[in-house]
């Protein structure tokens, strides 16, 4: 289904050429004064400099061979030649019914040329829970893939997890330390190791800070650490065993937090998967001459004769051989290449990282491992803060774990949910779940991703103003309606409005093919936000405008009922984008 801004083009395109002048001045958009139109067309200011004529004259040609459209039920010419268009409630209707027809896409079409895009996102360290770092690369990345499914492309998410270096290391040196007598340290055992790991994820998770702030005090320990992550990462067969252990209990317990916040990954690759790829790569970088030494370090010139600052070059190892970021990143550019031959790989990672990314990203174009007709494109986002505005921390200081947030927002929401005293206290449990994962969701989404942001949780849980609840309260609010019509299908048309809040609504509706477009170009979740905001707020003014279930004229209660059931879907299925659902009451 064509976008409305197009259909309204495609009409303003022939008052141009049949008032004689080119089409490309034929751009529509969105009034920037709704107060006195709906949409406008600004190019006969711009076709004025062209033709050598009053912009006004131009504008009062092409309103000429529009006036019998009846797609308008306005359209003039403004001093000093802008032309103001409204549509009719005929075609605005008659829009939005065929809207209605598609109950899976709501007039959303593909995308002609779909693509193979992987997206990395998510990052998480093993043997260490997940923080409120780690929060908007989940619910960012998770909302960009989710957008792209729906518009028809094949997305591949990977998680990425932080699974070698140092990190690895220091787990094995002071496990060895607290069970020196586990089989993974004798060198000279060649038996089969046990399945079960020595470990639980509790244990896991207090080795590695333990180990870390020891590293920081004893330079023997630390050194011990950095053998062992070497010999790790030569083939060290106990070592590679106990890894495979860290990697099972950290992944199991890092699957059961995303979970909770309805992220999901399609690939649990890991940096050490990329291991594999990094000699041939470096071999290849050297014979092709793109890797040279500098100061002892093997890197790859990635400047521009464009570049304003300063872009130093891409280290590809260390002095004394060891692998880095870097080397590891690219290795997982050769073997995603190898593997799926994306047409895009997507980072939704810090913007902090930018400059790194540019270096890898010239790298891997430079040296051949992405070809030059596959793009890379980096997504970041600005840090999430405390009230504050210092990175969002604990009461104590510290930073604070990602199910603790979810915790906290849960609990509040329960708190209000009680406070009404309309749920039994299961009801209560789950409501408050899926509300305040909304809350926590939306109040992320709705702020451009490169932004940093407040995290304020009495806002982000408040049922009113822009947030996640404010959203689920208008779809619950709608299924209330259709509940007590007791109907949820419908024949027939909607149709043409019969108030301002009406016409208001199903406008606004006509809008959702634009927003997802734009979402999905962009990779850009606010769009959507921004988006059901206003179709929340253009619903509610309706409904406090409207008796629906109270109309006696059964044919425009009829079209009224369908039109809200057309409200719940597009919000509904705009959500699900966003990555959180809707309760049934709250």
């Amino acid at each position: 289904m064509k976008e409305i801004l197009k259909q309204i083009k495609e009409v303003v395109i022939c008052g141009f050429k049949d008032a004689g002048y080119d089409e490309k001045f034929a751009m529509v958009t969105l009034s920037n004064r709704p107060d006195l139109c709906q949409f406008q067309c600004n190019g006969a200011m711009a076709a004025a400099k062209e033709y050598k004529k009053a912009p006004i004259a131009i504008a009062n040609e092409v309103v000429e061979r529009l006036a019998d459209k009846a797609i308008f039920s306005k359209c003039e010419a403004c001093p000093p030649g802008f032309i103001n268009m409204n549509l009719s409630d005929e075609f605005i209707a008659g829009f939005v019914s065929e809207m209605a027809e598609d109950t899976e896409r709501f007039g959303v079409d593909k995308v002609a040329s779909p693509k193979k895009i992987m997206i990395d996102y998510g990052g998480p360290n093993v043997a260490k829970p997940l923080h409120v770092g780690h929060l908007r690369s989940a619910i960012i990345g998770e909302s960009i893939k989710r957008t792209a499914r729906f518009m028809g492309d094949e997305v591949i998410g990977d998680v990425h997890l932080g699974d070698w270096g140092l990190q690895m290391g220091l787990i094995i040196t002071e496990l060895k330390l607290r069970k020196p007598e586990l089989c993974y340290f004798d060198e000279n055992y060649d038996g089969d190791y046990p399945t079960e790991p020595p470990f639980t994820i509790s244990e896991l998770e207090e080795i590695y800070p333990c180990a870390s702030g020891k590293s920081k005090e004893d330079e023997a320990y630390k050194e011990a650490a950095m053998t062992a992550t070497y010999e790790l990462q030569h083939g060290r067969r106990g070592y590679q065993a106990l890894l495979t252990h860290i990697l099972n209990v950290s992944v199991n317990d890092l699957k059961r937090n995303y979970e909770k916040l309805d992220v999901t990954f399609d690939l649990w690759k890991g940096e050490s998967d990329a291991q594999p790829y990094i000699p041939d790569m470096v071999q290849k970088m050297k014979d092709d001459g793109f890797a040279y030494i500098s100061e002892g370090a093997l890197v790859v010139d990635v400047k521009e004769d464009t570049d304003t600052k300063e872009v130093p070059p891409c280290m590809i190892l260390k002095s004394d051989g060891a692998s880095l970021y870097n080397t590891t990143d690219l290795a997982t550019m050769v073997w995603r290449m190898k593997d799926y031959n994306p047409d895009s790989i997507v980072y939704v990672v810090d913007k902090r990282q930018e400059l790194y990314f540019t270096q890898v990203f010239r790298c891997a174009k430079k040296t051949g491992i992405v070809p030059a007709d596959k793009n890379l494109y980096f997504v970041g986002f600005g840090t999430m803060n405390g009230k504050d505005g210092k990175p969002f921390k604990t009461r104590q200081g510290g930073v604070m774990r990602l199910e603790y947030l979810l915790k906290e927002v849960e609990d509040k929401m329960l708190e209000k949910i009680r406070e009404n005293g309309t749920m039994n206290e299961e009801d209560a449990l789950k409501t408050a779940q899926i509300v305040g994962l909304s809350a926590i969701k939306y109040g992320d989404l709705s702020n451009q991703a490169s932004k940093d942001y407040i995290f304020d949780i009495d806002r982000f849980t408040s049922a009113e103003g822009n947030t996640g609840p404010y959203i689920l309260y208008t779809i619950v609010r709608c299924k209330s309606i259709l509940a007590k019509a007791g109907v949820d299908s419908f024949e027939g048309k909607i149709l043409p409005a019969h108030s301002d809040s009406e016409r208001g609504l199903q406008l606004e509706l006509t809008k959702f093919m634009a927003a997802l477009t734009a979402a999905y170009e962009d990779m850009a979740p606010h769009k959507i936000c921004a988006y059901i905001y206003d179709l929340a707020n253009a619903f509610n003014r309706f409904y406090h405008d409207t008796k629906i279930l109270a109309e006696e004229d059964e044919a425009l209660k009829a079209s009224y009922l369908k039109l809200l059931w057309l409200t719940r879907n597009v919000l509904e299925k705009s959500i699900d984008l966003l990555g959180f659902k809707a309760p049934e009451r709250m």
